[in-house]
C-alpha cells in the first residue's frame, strides 16, 4: 500500500537516532519496525510516498500514532531555525527524524540496558531477550521474536537473564519487572501524571536515574519537553555551548531538538 506523508520522514534517521533499538534495514531501503505484536516493512517511493506492508486499517490504528504523524515536524524545525545557528544546522541535518510513540515496558527495559553500553551492544541484548522470552512471528521476509510482555517475564530472576549481555543490569531489570507485576509501578497510569511526577515514579525503579527516566518519558510517553542527557548531548553542551545547558532555554519541544542535536553530533563527521 502507498501512503503519502507531507512532512519530514526519513526512515534511516528515524531508525538510527538512538530512540529505538529494533528498527532495522533488512534490504536496501526497506526498514522493519516492530511495536507490540505489530510488524511493518516500509520503503520510500519518492519524496512524499511510502510503500508500507500493512493495510489501511492497520496503518490508521497503529502506525499513524507510532510515527507521530499528527505532529508537524517541519513547523518545529522552523521554530528551531530561529533560535540559534548551531541548532539550525543540527535540525536541518536531522530533518526527517520523528519521535516514535513506543511501548512503555519495552522502552523501560531497553533504556535500563542502555546504561554504559554502545548502541550495537544494546541492540544485541534486546534481540537476545526477545528470542529467549518473546513470541516467534513469521512474516513474509523473516521469522522474528516480539519483545516479551511483562507477563511473559514475570517471576524471572537474575539467573534467568544470564547469557544476554546484561551484566549488572540484570538486577535492575528484575526490580523493574517486580515493581510492575506487584503494581508498585503502573505503566499505563503513568501517562496521566505530570512530567515531574512521571520522572519521579520511574526513578523508584532500581537503576533508573535522570537519563533513563527522561528517555522513557520522551520515547514512551511522548513528553517532548524532556531532554535525556547522554554522552553525545553532554558533549554538545560542553563543546558547542561552553558548558551551558541550552536546552533549558527552549520553551517547547526540547526533546525533539535533543534528537536533532544527538543525530548531528553522532553522525556529522561520518557524512
Amino acid at each position: 500500500m502507498i501512503i503519502n506523508v507531507e512532512d519530514d520522514f526519513d526512515l534511516q534517521k528515524i531508525a538510527h537516532c538512538g530512540q529505538c533499538f529494533r528498527a532495522k534495514e533488512i534490504f536496501s531501503g526497506v526498514y522493519r519496525f516492530i511495536t507490540g505484536n505489530r510488524v511493518i516493512y516500509i520503503s520510500k517511493e519518492n519524496s512524499t510516498a511510502l510503500n508500507v506492508s500493512c493495510d489501511e486499517s492497520d496503518w490508521s490504528d497503529t502506525w499513524t500514532d507510532y510515527f507521530d504523524l499528527g505532529t508537524n515536524y517541519r513547523a518545529i524545525r522552523a521554530e528551531v531555525n530561529g533560535l540559534d545557528d548551531y541548532l539550525k544546522t543540527a535540525a536541518d541535518f536531522g530533518a526527517g527524524i520523528r519521535i516514535l510513540r513506543q511501548a512503555p515496558f519495552e522502552t523501560l527495559i531497553s533504556f535500563i540496558i542502555s546504561q554504559r553500553k554502545s548502541i550495537p551492544s544494546i541492540t544485541t541484548s534486546i534481540e537476545r531477550i526477545a528470542q529467549r522470552f518473546g513470541r516467534a512471528v513469521e512474516t513474509e521476509h523473516e521469522t522474528i521474536h516480539l519483545f516479551p510482555t511483562v507477563e511473559q517475564m514475570s517471576g524471572l530472576g537474575e539467573d534467568d537473564l544470564k547469557g544476554l549481555g546484561l551484566g549488572y543490569r540484570k538486577n535492575y531489570i528484575v526490580d523493574a519487572i517486580k515493581n510492575i507485576c506487584e503494581g508498585t509501578i503502573e505503566l499505563n497510569a503513568l501517562k496521566n501524571l505530570s512530567d515531574e511526577s512521571l520522572i519521579a515514579e520511574l526513578k523508584k525503579i532500581k537503576g533508573v536515574g535522570d537519563k533513563v527516566a527522561n528517555c522513557v518519558a520522551l520515547f514512551a510517553y511522548h513528553r517532548v519537553d524532556r531532554v535525556p542527557v547522554d554522552v553525545w548531548i553532554a558533549r554538545a553542551i560542553n563543546e558547542d555551548f561552553g558548558g551551558h545547558n541550552f536546552f533549558l532555554d527552549i520553551e517547547r519541544n526540547a526533546g525533539i531538538v535533543q534528537q536533532y542535536v544527538f543525530y548531528h553530533k553522532r553522525f556529522r563527521n561520518r557524512n
